[in-house]
């Protein structure tokens, strides 16, 4: 594979050159900007062949990533610091701007072209004289999905893997659309990145936009769009938007890694994730459907944080304290546990990474309940580990809604009548955090108390909690009178109506904390949330208009969570039909996904009674399986 050489050789430092803008020559003749970083001696390169690191980026190859930062650091290191490090200990380092960014040719579609790009990479890496056949790959968020994408086309040399939040197991269930409604993180996040991109009067025209008013006039089309000024962004986004049904499109090398479960390479791999992140679906179906090979020794970790900020205490509102960060409690830092992952499998050293535990999660709760100095809940939490996901022990009990709003591990009993609230897509309920990422300015992730407030876009009552909106069901235990950790997998299964030929159903799951002097009125602290457009109640293929009146049960499934709900809060459900700005708004029309210009009221009703018992199911850990989740000790 050609390689064109209108690079340029920099000297980082006496013992680290870098190589910038060498033009790797991709199947269709596209050249991808890359840069190589190799050891060197008085400012000039040591020729050996060496195991080589790679990460494949949209972000920037010579930008800051956000995500390379340790603990005491006020601002992320630069590539090239990042580099050095490896390089110094033994490595060439590949950095890569993907298709279409930054210094590469091309047309950016976002995600699509990795799989290729990525295998024709490995090929041209492999093949240098200062290889030696070898490589691992790392990075965070789109970086992990490059990483997945190229993997699945078992390219030569890859020896290794970190992926951090990413990683499409399924982008049609999680990073793109969820149970069949959009996630308009996609929204955000292409008009972000092309504010970035195009020539000077693209540039100024999209900052000219006001994209919270966009927001309120969805869904955008063609040439009518806040991204109009950058056509390839706009025509990315309403294909994404648009395609509704699982159809083949997603089951496209790059989306869809679960397909190739039987066939990914057997190497050994760190899955990441964080609780409030974007991408716990993908982490743990990745941790699941790739388990059982002793050839592939794998490792997860999943943090309580925000997408990628693994050295924070905090994610939205809400405090985890100072066990939150992974350097310094599970970790030394994100480098020097990235060196011995790649020393141990591109190198063979025997450091103990083969024997560290195979899971290692954060346990939200158990915090003192105060508003801390930063203004943050003081909701806590520890570090655990464990020999497998779901964890050795799990035990899944059903809570049932009743129609007194209680929550309860009894049946019900009596035959009453449906809960029946209207919902009127030109009204819905606001997004207060949650699993988010790349939302700004538009809307956060995190937890916080799900209350209205100026900072949530959409809300219309700031101080009016969510559970007093007459399109909001709420269902809450008595008070605990013992802790309660859920850990794992959670379903919501309803027995549901609904007058309209299409509409949503949506559930979270909250830990409701009692009153205190500082939170008079309690807080009721978001843990998880899912969604279910009904179009796709009996298949995912084949969406199918719901008959008026039918009662029908929808299955939701939101992130898995571990949480401890303390003794003497409550565990509360909430069940609506949007939440928006996280999902797209189900119009209620049965119009084309992504198309509906008209609206009309759902009245939808959710049943509680004996032949139609609807629920939630917690993973709980306890007794003899709760003592052995021993805290991690590094």
């Amino acid at each position: 594979m050609d390689t064109l050489t209108a690079s340029r050789r920099e000297v980082i430092a006496d013992d680290v050159v870098v190589e910038r803008d060498v033009m790797v020559t991709m199947r269709d003749g596209i050249r991808l900007a890359t840069d190589i970083y190799q050891p060197a001696k008085d400012g000039k390169v040591i020729e050996a062949r060496l195991p080589a690191i790679l990460e494949r980026t949209p972000y920037g190859k010579t930008e800051r990533s956000r995500s390379e930062i340790e603990v005491g650091m006020s601002t992320p290191m630069k590539r090239h610091e990042v580099a050095s490090y490896f390089v110094r200990a033994g490595y060439t380092v590949v950095y890569q701007d993907c298709r279409g960014r930054y210094n590469s040719e091309g047309e950016f579609s976002k995600y699509i072209s990795e799989a290729a790009d990525g295998y024709d990479t490995a090929r041209w890496l492999v093949e240098q004289p200062w290889s030696n056949g070898r490589f691992g790959t790392m990075g965070l968020s789109y970086a992990a999905h490059t990483q997945a994408a190229l993997a699945c086309l078992n390219p030569p040399g890859l020896a290794c893997m970190v992926m951090d939040s990413g990683g499409f197991s399924n982008a049609y269930q999680c990073g793109i659309r969820q149970g069949g409604a959009f996630e308009l993180k996609q929204a955000t996040w292409a008009y972000n990145q092309a504010i970035g991109e195009g020539d000077e009067l693209a540039r100024a025209a999209i900052e000219a936009e006001d994209i919270k008013a966009w927001f309120s006039v969805m869904p955008w089309s063609e040439g009518v769009s806040p991204v109009r000024w950058m056509p390839e962004y706009e025509s990315y986004l309403l294909d994404q938007w648009r395609s509704g049904t699982f159809d083949e499109s997603w089951r496209r090398v790059g989306l869809y890694m679960e397909g190739f479960y039987d066939t990914f390479p057997e190497v050994p791999i760190v899955l990441m994730s964080s609780w409030y992140d974007a991408y716990v679906r993908s982490t743990l179906d990745n941790f699941r459907g790739l388990s059982g090979k002793k050839s592939r020794p794998l490792q997860l970790i999943m943090g309580p944080w925000l997408h990628g900020n693994r050295n924070t205490t905090f994610a939205g509102d809400t405090s985890f304290g100072a066990a939150a960060p992974l350097g310094g409690n599970v970790v030394e830092s994100w480098l020097a546990f990235r060196r011995n992952w790649f020393d141990r499998w591109l190198k063979g050293v025997e450091n103990g990474v083969s024997q560290e535990p195979a899971v290692r999660t954060f346990v939200m709760g158990g915090g003192s309940g105060i508003r801390n100095e930063d203004g943050h809940l003081d909701h806590g939490g520890r570090w655990i580990e464990a020999a497998d996901w779901p964890l050795p022990g799990t035990e899944y009990r059903n809570f049932y809604i009743h129609q007194n709003s209680s929550l309860s591990t009894d049946e019900p009993k009596a035959d009453t009548g449906p809960f029946v609230y209207d919902y009127d897509p030109k009204n819905p309920v606001p997004t207060i955090g949650g699993s988010l990422t790349s939302g700004q300015p538009i809307f956060e992730g995190g937890g916080f108390d799900q209350r209205e407030g100026e900072k949530f876009y959409g809300s219309k009552h700031p101080g009016l909690p969510l559970s007093a909106r007459a399109d909001v069901l709420s269902f809450e235990t008595e008070v605990l009178a013992e802790d309660v950790a859920v850990v794992g997998p959670i379903i919501v299964e309803l027995y549901v109506s609904s007058d309209a030929p299409d509409t949503d159903f949506t559930a979270k799951l909250v830990d409701v904390y009692p009153p205190s002097v500082d939170y008079p009125t309690g807080y009721a602290l978001n843990i998880t949330d899912g969604i279910i457009r009904c179009r796709y109640r009996k298949s995912w293929e084949k969406p199918e208009a719901i008959v008026a009146g039918e009662v029908f049960k929808v299955t939701i499934e939101p992130f898995a969570t571990a949480n401890l709900f303390a003794q003497g809060h409550r565990i509360r459900l909430d069940i609506s039909s949007s939440n928006f700005p996280k999902y797209d708004v189900n119009p209620n029309t049965y119009a084309p996904e992504g198309r509906g210009r008209t609206t009309q009221i759902a009245r939808n009703s959710v049943f509680c009674d004996a032949a139609r018992p609807s629920a939630i199911r917690l993973p709980i850990v306890r007794g003899e399986a709760m003592m052995a989740l021993k805290p991690f000790a590094k």
